[in-house]
């Protein structure tokens, strides 16, 4: 019996687009919603509760103004320098509350509805000195934007020493350009009895005291 050739053509014609079809059909149906491609969901999100400091490196930006762009670091008195301006406090504001006041002033005699945006480029260094009795005593770096509590920071220095006497710890901070001394009962901070909230802030000097007997 002989067979057409153009019938055998035809029926492997059909042959291959039917498993093509079939291909297609186990490609498509086999990608469940779960095995789709995602939205990239681990991106850092800005703190935006962070209060901006000094020396902190911020970005400004303003929509379709190039010009304008300006990276600096915010100075020791808290202010900014921008074009057309002027300096601008933002020590104390979050980047948000900061971005709000940069365009209200472009807002007011520069700029029609300006979309500014203020971004935190590089955190500024916030060191803490910690004395006296705790193994390893020096100059530690403060987290980004992480609150240090009294126990962490001793914590980071190694903890008390053999000697130490945690119920006699001073910390000496400088606000305003004045020194105040506070005493601070750590056996008790331990303990609950006492605010083991107490916060380190940048520029303070700890020191542990040492027991007598």
């Amino acid at each position: 019996m002989k067979i057409d050739r153009r019938t055998l053509s035809g029926a492997r014609f059909f042959a291959h687009f039917g498993t093509f079809l079939l291909l297609i059909g186990i490609f498509v149906g086999g990608l469940s919603p779960a095995q789709a491609p995602k939205a990239d969901v681990t991106r850092p999100v800005a703190d935006a509760s962070y209060l901006l400091s000094a020396n902190d490196l911020i970005k400004m930006t303003v929509f379709e103004e190039n010009d304008l762009e300006t990276t600096v670091r915010i100075s020791s008195d808290g202010t900014v320098t921008f074009p057309l301006i002027g300096a601008v406090k933002v020590i104390g504001k979050t980047p948000q509350a900061a971005a709000k006041v940069i365009r209200d002033l472009y807002a007011k005699d520069y700029l029609v509805n300006p979309q500014v945006n203020l971004t935190v480029m590089e955190y500024a260094k916030r060191r803490f000195i910690i004395l006296g009795q705790v193994q390893r005593p020096g100059t530690f770096d403060m987290p980004d934007r992480d609150a240090v509590n009294l126990l962490q920071a001793i914590g980071m220095a190694g903890g008390y020493t053999r000697i130490a006497d945690p119920a006699k710890i001073t910390v000496k901070r400088t606000s305003n350009g004045k020194d105040t001394v506070i005493k601070i009962n750590g056996k008790r901070m331990a303990s609950g009895e006492e605010n083991a909230n107490f916060e380190v802030q940048p520029g303070d000097v700890i020191n542990v005291g040492e027991s007598i007997f």
